[in-house]
């Protein structure tokens, strides 16, 4: 069986082709271009590359977010676009943990995060569940890093913490400072996510399903323009 999976959750953009335990294919780049003028090119020439058929696919594997709006948008359209078309299972994978499935392994805390302005970060804990699995240690969340800090130093007692993302950069000095020598930071090449992680992960849920329907991004917070026209708009707001 085959899977198309790609990530266009953040300014990374990653399209694979994977078989089994296979990876094809894979393409990711790590520039500031449009997602959305590129996507779709990206996913002809892995398709055409690995001389994959549509008809041959069995599933579509999308990162579902949390990360930029626009870019959990694109992948998530494209993707449930695709798999309603071929009548074919797309599953979603956290973006968070498809950062942290490059540090499967790794004998401590692995906290991947991302960049949420404000002094905020999107973020979870992972452990390795084996050497090939990871289990969740805390549950993906918008928070603000420095109370995050203080929650895993509590968590982690002894243990190292490895961190991961393209956002180290802001926040490197802060997790340093409160965290000291027990925080470890990844390597550049294991910092973004790939979309080969992904397409293996839903290779391993397709028995489970994935209708186009049901499947919903995960932002985790709504968008600033959203937030702010619920405000000055209360009555149109969700009613428990």
């Amino acid at each position: 069986m085959r899977v198309l999976a790609m990530d266009t959750s953040n300014l990374v953009l990653s399209v694979a082709v994977v078989e089994e335990d296979r990876v094809l294919a894979e393409l990711t780049t790590n520039q500031q271009k449009n997602h959305s003028v590129r996507l779709m090119d990206a996913i002809s020439e892995l398709m055409d590359e690995t001389g994959t058929l549509p008809e041959q696919l069995a599933g579509i594997g999308v990162a579902k977010g949390p990360g930029s709006y626009t870019g959990v948008r694109i992948g998530v359209a494209t993707a449930k676009s695709m798999a309603w078309s071929l009548q074919i299972p797309v599953i979603g994978v956290s973006s968070l943990e498809a950062v942290a499935m490059n540090a499967r392994g790794f004998s401590g805390l692995i906290v991947p995060l991302f960049d949420a302005r404000r002094g905020q970060v999107y973020t979870g804990a992972f452990r390795t569940k084996d050497w090939a699995e990871l289990s969740v240690v805390a549950e993906e969340r918008l928070v603000l890093l420095r109370d995050w800090l203080a929650s895993l130093k509590e968590q982690a007692g002894n243990e190292r913490v490895l961190f991961m993302g393209e956002d180290l950069r802001i926040h490197r000095e802060t997790i340093a400072e409160q965290l000291g020598e027990q925080a470890l930071f990844a390597p550049a090449t294991h910092n973004h996510p790939r979309a080969a992680h992904i397409g293996l992960a839903a290779l391993g849920k397709l028995a489970e399903g994935g209708h186009p329907h049901e499947m919903v991004p995960e932002y985790l917070q709504l968008a600033e323009a959203e937030a702010k026209w619920l405000a000055q708009n209360p009555a149109c707001g969700v009613k428990e």
